[in-house]
């Protein structure tokens, strides 16, 4: 799916069975554009989550377009929607260029919508470039970064990333880089997955770098 909604019980709806299912009240637009990742986590849906094929949120028929997820975008009922979330169902930020145009286009088509990104962090590290989170200003309102451990060495054992021990500290460095660009700069760790110690070193750590924490909930089987 290019686009959908969630719901309760961890299901990834159409909008239009969303809709049908729960006439009333706004929801968050998900919007999906790569199945890449850099990262391999291992509580990720990707690798723990089985999904009947009529709800998978895997890109079937490869990449959509610009123009592909722009039509998709058109087709939505607009007045339904709270937030615009970029997520892919992998890495969004492996497809930088694609993503920035229709962050843009969601800006100029609904300006007061706010969008979201939820990404794993390591886009400089990805393109060797520090003046990546500079081109969120304007388009950009909140980015949701995987934070996932207090320190480099469980952080890698987590998401057995590309780039191995320093994606840690790349990670955390693009979220510093975020804070002037971007007016919601929240770092992410799930919840089942580290214990309370973990958790509040986590939180212990945000707090020194001026950074939020938000704690999500971990999705079952």
């Amino acid at each position: 799916m290019i686009v959908y909604a969630t719901h309760a019980g961890g299901r990834y709806l159409p909008l239009e069975q969303s809709l049908a299912e729960q006439p009333e009240g706004l929801r968050n637009l998900y919007v999906n554009i790569t199945n890449q990742c850099n990262c391999s986590c291992t509580f990720c849906l990707r690798n723990k989550k089985h999904m009947a094929a009529e709800h998978s949120l895997w890109l079937r028929e490869g990449e959509p377009s610009v123009a592909e997820v722009e039509a998709a975008l058109d087709a939505v009922p607009w007045q339904y929607i709270k937030e615009v979330v970029f997520c892919g169902f992998g890495e969004p930020t492996l497809r930088l260029p694609e993503l920035l145009a229709l962050l843009r286009y969601v800006k100029e088509t609904h300006p007061g919508l706010p969008t979201r990104l939820n990404t794993n962090g390591l886009a400089e590290l990805q393109y060797g470039r520090d003046d990546i989170a500079e081109q969120f200003a304007g388009i950009l309102d909140t980015i949701s970064i995987s934070l996932n451990a207090s320190n480099a060495a469980r952080y890698y054992e987590l998401t057995r990333a590309r780039f191995g021990l320093k994606s840690w500290e790349g990670m955390l460095t693009f979220a510093e880089h975020c804070r002037p660009y971007v007016p919601h700069v929240v770092l992410t760790i799930v919840d089942h997955v580290e214990g309370e110690d973990e958790i509040a070193k986590c939180r212990a750590l945000c707090a020194e770098r001026g950074l939020t924490l938000r704690v999500r909930p971990y999705e079952e089987n």
